[in-house]
């Protein structure tokens, strides 16, 4: 019925405080009070998670300590009393509080909403109580893990190390490294193998923690690290070099490996055709793509909250399904969904939409009356556009190559904007990546914008033919789309390669010709469907940028006020606010104030 992340409403990016206005809301749309509730589950069990860190502090002691102090107040204080912590929060609830395993949680995110009546479950993250990754099997409303690797051997962890060693921040900037990764040459694969890691034919992972301080410092990474690779770990924001790219395309490359070998293994021990994937890694969108090229499983669906706040979600699910013994429905027990056999399986395609997570579409939503009056109330210039022109109108502004606000029904669930709060563009236009980077999201301008594209015509742009409605696949574009490459353009190196146009749909198309798709169906996103149809009607060209509703070091918008001030300080040309547009020349100038542009460096 509902789901949001706290972060959306208090504007902190990964905000780790209660949820209390995530969890008010979904109450709220639930139109139920905390005294309604059978039952409150949190995803993680922080007692066996205390124990993994006390262990592990205590066998690298005395290193460590300082990372220790830092750590046992809020856990002496707060974790380790959550079941209270809850109940105090939630004000007058008095039922139970049960904890599921990290990953447990996981698997039921991918699971349960599902299309699948039965699948093989991947999991894959940093670290949860001690599990850093899991195999298993759903079927029907039973979930069993029948296998783990445990930390301090950890894919997500390798991950974040390099993320920290290029100059990313760890949690929050490995999809930046994944971004970066097509610029750089595998030149240290070899090396990574021969000092790092070992990587078993199920895709365990053995790190060699000679090289890694995660376990007990503050940094992911020492000076067995820096001598290995000749050079400290870069400082963030410094100017990037071939070295971070080709340290980046290295490490996607073994990931890619290790997601590809586990995958191998859960069909082989599993026996089923199909795959469900959760955790952090799940989010590496590439590595998806490529255990769909390897046609391991006949279909993949990754869970779009992929995350940590997936896990909210999956404990949620475990209890309905396992603790109150309510029973599965699938789409494809319900013939909603037929599972093709495997010789009709789409060339390189994914399970049709319909499944349990309507789209993603879980967060708040405002009415027509709320955003008049919000517009009103501020005096801000707008003009109602009958809903029947509106994917029209919007269109038009897009093939004018205008940037556009997009700001329509409820807030999706999960790190990627879907079409309800994005920014949106041509895709055909040599300069829209740069402008949307620089102009608007103010970020680093080797980062890629994802492709939407109405779901009939994928296949006539890119290598898939099926859905990707949640922007967790990679395929390339094809061929026949494609521009020559100029034979100068060999001679380029690095972030060079991003000013050579390599198709005709140029702002969406990666330096080695992939894209990031995301497959548009009018029966889950009717508006957004027709504003994409309507710019093909003006075009004929199906697909458009989209990119989230955000600037850097920013939550995605939730409220109309977070979208005008999120338009008003960028050079975005058009706000679509439901049926409202609003144009950038027709509004009052914003004073900008310090901290603004200290934060987003708009100076």
């Amino acid at each position: 019925m509902a789901a949001a992340q706290e972060e959306r409403f208090t504007r902190k990016k990964h905000d780790a405080s209660f949820p209390s206005n995530a969890v008010e809301f979904c109450l709220r749309e639930a139109g139920i009070t905390p005294r309604t509730l059978d039952v409150v589950g949190f995803y993680e069990k922080p007692l066996v998670k205390f124990d993994r860190l006390l262990e592990t502090y205590v066998a690298s002691a005395p290193r460590g300590l300082k990372s220790f102090l830092m750590a046992m107040p809020l856990w002496l204080g707060e974790k380790l009393w959550m079941a209270d912590h809850i109940r105090s929060q939630l004000g007058p609830y008095a039922g139970e509080v049960l904890f599921g395993e990290h990953h447990e949680s996981h698997a039921a995110s991918a699971f349960y909403p599902s299309p699948f009546e039965q699948a093989a479950i991947v999991t894959i993250d940093g670290v949860g109580e001690w599990a850093t990754s899991s195999i298993g099997a759903g079927r029907q409303h039973e979930i069993e893990l029948i296998k783990e690797h445990r930390f301090p051997h950890s894919l997500g962890l390798l991950y974040s190390a390099f993320t920290y060693f290029t100059g990313f921040k760890v949690n929050s900037g490995e999809y930046k490294v994944m971004g970066l990764a097509p610029y750089g040459e595998p030149k240290y694969v070899r090396a990574i193998k021969d000092h790092l890691l070992e990587i078993s034919d199920e895709g365990s992972l053995w790190l060699n923690m000679e090289y890694f301080t995660y376990p007990h410092g503050l940094t992911m990474t020492g000076r067995a690290f820096e001598k290995l690779f000749g050079r400290p770990a870069r400082r963030p924001e410094a100017k990037l070099t071939q070295f971070e790219m080709d340290l980046a395309r290295s490490v996607q490359e073994i990931t890619e490996e290790v997601m590809v070998k586990m995958a191998r293994f859960a069909h082989r021990e599993t026996g089923l055709d199909d795959l469900c994937l959760a955790g952090g890694v799940a989010l590496n969108c590439v590595g998806n793509g490529r255990i769909l090229r390897e046609r391991i499983f006949d279909q993949i669906w990754v869970q779009p909250a992929a995350g940590d706040a997936g896990g909210a979600l999956g404990v949620a699910l475990s209890l309905w399904h396992r603790f109150l013994g309510n029973p599965r429905t699938s789409p494809e027990s319900t013939g909603a969904w037929e599972r093709p056999q495997r010789s009709q399986v789409p060339r390189r395609g994914l399970p049709a939409y319909a499944d349990g997570m309507s789209g993603s579409f879980l967060g708040p939503r405002f009415s027509t009356g709320q955003i008049e009056s919000f517009l009103t109330g501020r005096g801000y210039a707008a003009r109602e556009v009958d809903p029947g022109r509106l994917a029209d109108h919007v269109a038009a502004l897009l093939a004018e190559e205008k940037v556009v606000g997009l700001f329509q029904g409820r807030m999706e669930f999960g790190p990627r904007a879907l079409g309800a709060r994005s920014i949106i563009g041509d895709a055909r236009s040599p300069r829209m990546q740069s402008v949307m980077n620089l102009k608007i999201k103010f970020r680093e301008s080797f980062r890629p914008f994802a492709p939407s594209v109405l779901r009939e015509c994928v296949a006539e742009w890119f290598d898939l033919d099926g859905d990707s409605p949640y922007m967790l696949l990679v395929a390339d574009v094809l061929p026949s789309r494609r521009l020559p490459i100029p034979a100068s353009a060999g001679e380029l190196w690095g972030i060079e390669k991003l000013n050579v146009p390599r198709s005709t749909i140029p702002a969406v198309t990666h330096v080695d010709c992939s894209a990031r798709i995301q497959t548009v169906r009018r029966e889950v996103n009717p508006v957004y469907y027709d504003i994409i149809q309507a710019f093909f009607n003006r075009t004929g060209c199906p697909v458009i940028v989209n990119t989230s509703f955000n600037v850097r070091g920013e939550p995605i918008v939730c409220t109309p006020e977070d979208a005008y001030r999120c338009f008003m300080r960028t050079n975005m040309d058009a706000l679509v606010l439901e049926n409202f547009v609003l144009v950038k020349e027709d509004q009052a100038p914003v004073v900008e104030d310090q901290r603004w542009r200290e934060e987003f460096a708009l100076d």
